[in-house]
């Protein structure tokens, strides 16, 4: 009888758990180039997965998948993003126009693309949000081209009332020892900098 009571309250209570109520787990994009995709090293250094680490230590339930390709335009993303647009998501980092600069391609073009990428999200996915990863331009482009290029994120947040990240590579960019001999991606040390400035902007959204 007593080994019956035990069982009964122990079935009681797996019961009883499985009801409680779960987080929903969120679904994070990071749509980017070669920053996203960790050029130069493994897809656990790269700051997507590191993103994922830090916001579930935090006891977030998140699923982050790093849609990053190396050499990516915003011409190139615009037209991927179809495919990277079948599954669920509830949060989408567009991170792209570093290579439009790099290659000294029209900005307004820049500017359309990111906006044509926008619009396919917020059709798919009206309720996601969207957060848009801010870049500089190298500073041989001309003061012009450097200054009209920052002004694209801002504007494109600003319009369409989405989350800015000003910087993404915000006291990385600059830095030799936190970069690859290339100077522009960073090494592993800079991608735990750029997951630390990132995960703040979760922090209400999740």
């Amino acid at each position: 009888m007593k080994l019956r009571t035990s069982f009964i309250i122990t079935l009681s209570f797996v019961v009883l758990f499985a009801f409680v109520p779960q987080k929903d787990k969120k679904t994070i994009i990071f749509f980017g180039d070669s920053l996203t995709a960790g050029m130069g090293l493994s897809k656990e250094q790269a700051f997507p997965f590191l993103v994922q680490e830090l916001l579930t230590k935090k006891g977030n339930n998140v699923e982050v998948i790093n849609a990053g390709l190396s050499g990516e335009t915003t011409a190139g993303g615009f037209s991927r993003v179809d495919w990277i647009l079948r599954k669920p998501i509830d949060i989408f980092v567009l991170e792209l126009g570093a290579n439009d600069a790099l290659r000294g391609l029209p900005l307004d073009q820049t500017k359309q693309n990111l906006q044509g990428i926008i619009d396919k999200v917020k059709a798919k996915y009206p309720n996601a949000t969207i957060i848009v990863a801010g870049m500089q331009a190298p500073p041989n482009l001309g003061t012009q081209y450097i200054n009209t290029f920052k002004e694209i994120f801002p504007s494109i947040a600003h319009e369409n009332n989405l989350v800015l990240i000003p910087f993404i590579l915000e006291n990385v960019a600059g830095h030799t020892e936190l970069n690859l001999p290339d100077g522009i991606h960073p090494n592993v040390d800079g991608h735990k900098i750029v997951a630390n400035n990132i995960v703040k902007y979760f922090e209400n959204l999740l």
